[in-house]
């Protein structure tokens, strides 16, 4: 049986929160098996947490020089991959995506011939060929007079391999999203009896242990209970607190229940607080209610290995203020840890600010 800390110590040391690594971007994104990128600003602050020296041209190399991908992933959310990883997932959720597509624009492509979309699309994207999603739903509709085309161009994303290329996903880049066709990377389009099994052995190699729903929830796959039934002889299996049954790659590490972990700042939707069916390995069901509203996953700090507080950087120039608000007190010396790490993560973020303030609010 695996107490609830132990599970908090060992996503925390999988996930490079209780030390700072020395590891090179590829390799950690590998480690982490991906890192959310609903906008591009959070896979950077998720690496700076996590790795020694880490600076932001590190990260933009390898998204211009195409060694990570980003693109519609797990859960139908932008993630970041490597191009690897891309390989072996992106076909594994296909089916995935394809609900995704229904569920949030059949109504709006309703008489489109999908798979004659999916097939237009890709001449469109043939020979490295690059468009926005609005000129790609402007060109997908010209020729289906009446169409939505804001749809069209929003289920391509859904209904073929596509990648964003640089320099969308790089530092404090907006605007349009960029489409290139993923085929250079070698992806089929569909997956592998061993595909799904290696997908799982990389989530719990990443996330675990877990049970069964904890990958579903992750990856947003389901049929996942007759992988891990197959894969059982081969893997390590435990209890949680209250009896739910717990799987592990045989290496996976467990560190002591009592190790200390530091004060970590985390970007929105950072994965440890989003890979799990029951999310209280990180925090309360009180405070997950306070981070998680709707769509919405807050930025939240650690303190103790749990969610202790949200935080957020606002510019006024010619300074950058960190306000954090703690759900609970803290005490003397975890404010001075939380305010020596945002004092370092507004350093990152804004080095270029005429002065640096942190603002810790008194608990909700």
């Amino acid at each position: 049986m695996l107490s609830s800390r132990s599970l908090g110590r060992a996503v925390l040391d999988r996930q490079l929160l209780l030390r700072r690594v020395d590891l090179p971007v590829v390799g950690a994104v590998e480690r982490l098996f991906g890192l959310n990128a609903q906008s591009p600003n959070p896979p950077y602050v998720a690496l700076w947490s996590r790795l020694d020296r880490f600076a932001i041209g590190d990260l933009t190399r390898a998204i211009e020089d195409r060694s990570l991908v980003r693109s519609t992933l797990m859960r139908a959310t932008q993630h970041l991959l490597s191009v690897p990883d891309f390989r072996l997932v992106r076909p594994v959720l296909a089916a995935l995506l394809r609900r995704a597509q229904r569920n949030a624009f059949g109504s709006r492509t309703v008489g489109i011939d999908l798979d004659e979309l999916a097939a237009e699309a890709r001449h469109l994207l043939a020979d490295g060929r690059v468009l926005t999603r609005p000129e790609l739903g402007r060109r997908l509709a010209a020729r289906r007079p009446g169409a939505d085309a804001t749809a069209l161009g929003w289920s391509v994303q859904y209904l073929e391999p596509v990648v964003h290329p640089a320099p969308s996903g790089t530092w404090n880049t907006y605007g349009a999203t960029p489409f290139a066709h993923a085929d250079w990377t070698g992806v089929r389009p569909e997956p592998t009896v061993e595909d799904v099994r290696q997908m799982v052995r990389r989530y719990l190699a990443a996330f675990g242990p877990a049970t069964v729903a904890d990958a579903r929830a992750w990856s947003g796959v389901a049929g996942l209970r007759e992988v891990f039934a197959e894969l059982r002889t081969e893997l390590r299996v435990y209890a949680d607190e209250s009896g739910r049954e717990l799987f592990d790659v045989p290496a996976g590490v467990l560190p002591p229940a009592d190790l200390p972990a530091p004060v970590r700042f985390l970007p929105e939707f950072d994965a440890p607080l989003l890979a799990y069916a029951d999310r209280t390995r990180m925090m309360t069901d009180e405070v997950r209610r306070q981070v998680c509203v709707g769509d919405a996953v807050e930025p939240t700090v650690l303190v103790d290995g749990t969610v202790a507080a949200t935080w957020s950087v606002s510019r006024t120039d010619p300074a950058a203020t960190l306000t954090v608000r703690p759900f609970r007190a803290l005490s003397v010396v975890e404010r001075s840890d939380v305010e020596a790490e945002a004092q370092r993560l507004l350093a990152f973020t804004d080095p270029d600010a005429a002065g640096h303030q942190v603002r810790l609010l008194e608990p909700r």
